[in-house]
């Protein structure tokens, strides 16, 4: 895990993405990371080092396919994603979380929201990546993982659709009491995907209302796809 590299955040369109954010629940960000960045992490899954867990995913009903979850410390590409996103999101987690009437606010600094989570017994890195082939497929599910939960997460696409594989695209549905809507969400290699772990709030003609949301991934009909994973809560 040492091969692989930092982090360097591209200046972002934080105006765009909060905007997508507020209208859809998702934010895709093109090219976050570069192809060699890519590679390096999806060629480390193989690894035997550097994790804390493999999860195959048919054992538990979550679909088909597998993941894994980095262990502590975290390689340093993950953490200075982790650390350099949340301050920017952390604005937005907590205007929605006024919105909606949840007294939750999380601290402009990720290392403190940590703290906050290991205090309260989550302790194990949520940071994973994820291994797709022929027919897998992952279930509309949410990476909740315990009391303390950062309402925004990101997925970063690793292989090239259309090259290392077919199939397989990221799906988001919205779930309110008065209606219900997916989006099929395309990424390049590279590109990362802002989207909501819970639920959001929605204008309506009586101020907010709350609307849930899950996320999953279609069957691949071939070859092998892999993603990276970053949530910024841990898990007990």
């Amino acid at each position: 895990m040492d091969t692989l590299p930092s982090a360097s955040l591209p200046d972002l369109d934080w105006n765009q993405i909060t905007e997508s954010l507020d209208r859809l629940g998702n934010a895709i960000v093109p090219g976050l990371l570069a192809p060699a960045q890519c590679a390096a992490l999806a060629e480390n899954y193989a690894a035997a080092d550097g994790y804390r867990s493999r999860i195959v995913m048919a054992r538990h009903g979550f679909g088909r396919g597998e993941y894994k979850y980095f262990s502590y410390p975290l390689p340093p590409l993950l953490h200075d994603l982790r650390t350099g996103l949340y301050p920017r999101l952390a604005p937005i987690a907590n205007r929605w979380n006024h919105q909606m009437g949840i007294a939750v606010q999380y601290p402009a600094d990720h290392a403190a929201f940590l703290q906050r989570c290991h205090d309260a017994g989550q302790r194990r890195p949520t940071p994973l990546i994820l291994e797709y082939g022929p027919g897998d497929y992952n279930c509309l599910h949410q990476d909740l993982y315990g009391e303390h939960v950062f309402p925004l997460q990101v997925a970063v696409l690793l292989s090239r659709p259309g090259l290392d594989f077919t199939g397989g695209e990221f799906v988001m549905t919205e779930t309110s009491s008065r209606e219900q809507r997916a989006d099929v969400l395309p990424l390049q290699q590279g590109d990362a995907l802002i989207f909501t772990v819970n639920q959001r709030p929605v204008p309506g003609t009586r101020g907010w209302r709350k609307t849930a949301m899950r996320h999953g991934v279609s069957a691949l009909r071939s070859g092998r796809r892999h993603t990276l994973g970053l949530i910024f809560h841990d898990a007990q």
